[in-house]
């Protein structure tokens, strides 16, 4: 008896084994009250038994595929214009359906804690929260989750429409944005929140591309190694550490909460791997990025790592060169006295270089910045800023998107002439009627603060009775510039400088591995 009891066990676990393996899935990307990017193909994608057939469906459209030999599926769904709300279903030997799916413009949010600050973080948040009544906003937030393996799923989590109590714990730069594009072009919007506070750019680029550029292998050896000496020990070790500092008042120096450093945010390729891979290929518009904290004092490392993430992504999407535009550093801790070096100057440097891509764009935020807290909570300009890049460079819009930068230098005797383009309605000294931030040097590299003063729409003519024969000139170069040049529009002129001289980010010894 007992024997027949034990064959009937086996045979009814056999049926649920087959039935779980059997059943249908869909990437957790997808869920009801998400939106589909307009006007261009969408992949669709899930897992289901070996050699099952799938059938999908949504408005006019039904398309039909069977499992690879590893049970996976994916169709492209033909372009849809703006619309909805749609009805998607996909059925194998079972069927799944999402409900009320909009069409229009979807964006990624992404990078480090300022991308991540929240709306309730914010300036106004009562009234920015009152108001969030945007029904055809929906927002996705994407599980952190740092591995480092390749990961193709996340967490359960699902698609939002934007309200009141959806919006609180929501990306302020993303949402800012989002809402500006959803005013401006009267479509349903999209945004997908990647973001990690305290992640390096390092760990949002994949293992693959970091080795197949050949340029960082220091860093992946380095931080191999210490991932290596990393046990389950010293993780023990180091949070009973930080517990006693805190039991006992937090005295002395600031210690970070504990971190597994082997899954957590700074490993090459750990967000990457848990975050992104698992949405590569959900079809968006483009990516906005806010990061560069983390990679402090690797400014130069920086400017071949930005232009590596964005290449790497735009080639696991597969929909050509995509808008990305970026957030430049803000300000951040005292103010110099005199002109000196900056580790904040020379990131902010690499941001503005990696501008030589193709479909890029920068948005300065110096004078947005907050002196005692890297998490400055004015984001609403930065979404409006944000915005003026998309709306011009994607949407056809005809106003300025884009910060003043630096042109040309000429040498005039004791003087110096700056050129700049990007110039909308002409410069213009905000606050103060003098132009402050320059500083000059002559030959022995040994920066002074200059006098400025505009010339025209677009010059500056700068000197100083200090240097009798100058050869340079930088502007905004400072962790916390004072600098006060705009163009009339309100956009402030971005910092620059004219020399090549060494940076202290060059140092291979200091900069070019992990940031301890």
């Amino acid at each position: 008896m007992k024997s027949i009891t034990r064959i009937y066990l086996v045979i009814a676990i056999l049926i649920v084994s087959f039935s779980a393996v059997a059943q249908v899935s869909v990437s957790n990307i997808f869920s009801s009250h998400m939106v589909l990017q307009r006007n261009q193909q969408n992949p669709i994608w899930g897992t289901a038994s070996v050699g099952e057939k799938v059938t999908i469906t949504i408005d006019t459209q039904k398309h039909k595929t069977i499992t690879d030999k590893n049970g996976n599926w994916k169709v492209k769904l033909n372009p849809l214009k703006v619309g909805g709300p749609y009805k998607l279903t996909v059925k194998g030997k079972n069927k799944i359906t999402f409900d009320d799916i909009l069409v229009g413009e979807v964006w990624i949010c992404t990078g480090q804690s300022n991308m991540q600050w929240s709306v309730i973080n914010s300036n106004h948040s009562d009234l920015e929260i009152a108001s969030a009544n945007y029904p055809n906003i929906r927002l996705f937030s994407v599980p952190l989750t740092g591995n480092p393996e390749i990961q193709t799923k996340i967490a359960d989590t699902s698609w939002v429409a934007c309200t009141p109590k959806n919006i609180p714990e929501f990306s302020a730069a993303g949402y800012f944005f989002g809402r500006k594009l959803h005013q401006t072009l009267g479509v349903p919007i999209g945004l997908i929140n990647a973001s990690w506070g305290a992640s390096s750019l390092e760990t949002w680029i994949s293992r693959e591309a970091l080795e197949a550029s050949g340029k960082h292998n220091e860093l992946l050896e380095d931080w191999d190694i210490a991932a290596s000496e990393f046990t389950d020990e010293k993780l023990v070790e180091v949070t009973k550490a930080y517990e006693e500092w805190e039991a006992a008042g937090k005295p002395g120096a600031k210690m970070r909460p504990p971190r597994d450093i082997r899954i957590a945010q700074n490993r090459p390729a750990n967000a990457f791997n848990g975050v992104i891979n698992p949405i590569v290929g959900f079809g968006i518009k483009g990516a906005i990025w806010c990061q560069g904290e983390s990679n402090l004092g690797r400014g130069y490392q920086y400017r071949s790592l930005f232009p590596l993430l964005i290449n790497s992504w735009r080639t696991l999407w597969n929909q050509g060169d995509f808008p990305f535009y970026w957030i430049q550093l803000a300000s951040m801790k005292e103010p110099d006295k005199e002109p000196t070096s900056s580790s904040w100057a020379e990131l902010r440097e690499s941001q503005t270089k990696t501008l030589s891509l193709p479909n890029t764009g920068e948005v300065v935020t110096m004078d947005l910045g907050e002196g005692r807290d890297i998490h400055y909570r004015n984001k609403q300009p930065v979404g409006n800023r944000l915005a003026r890049l998309a709306l011009t460079k994607e949407y056809g819009y005809k106003f300025a998107s884009e910060s003043p930068r630096y042109e040309s230098i000429k040498i005039k005797g004791n003087t110096i002439i700056i050129t700049f383009n990007h110039i909308d309605e002409g410069l213009y000294a905000a606050d103060f009627e003098t132009v402050k931030g320059f500083a000059i040097a002559g030959f022995d590299k040994k920066f002074v603060w200059a006098k400025a003063k505009i010339i025209d729409k677009n010059k500056i003519e700068i000197s100083s009775e200090k240097i009798i024969n100058p050869i340079a000139v930088r502007y905004a170069w400072s962790n916390n510039p004072k600098a006060n040049l705009f163009d009339r529009n309100g956009l402030p002129v971005t910092g620059f400088r004219t020399d090549k001289w060494k940076l202290q980010s060059q140092d291979r010894k200091k900069a070019y591995r992990r940031y301890k």
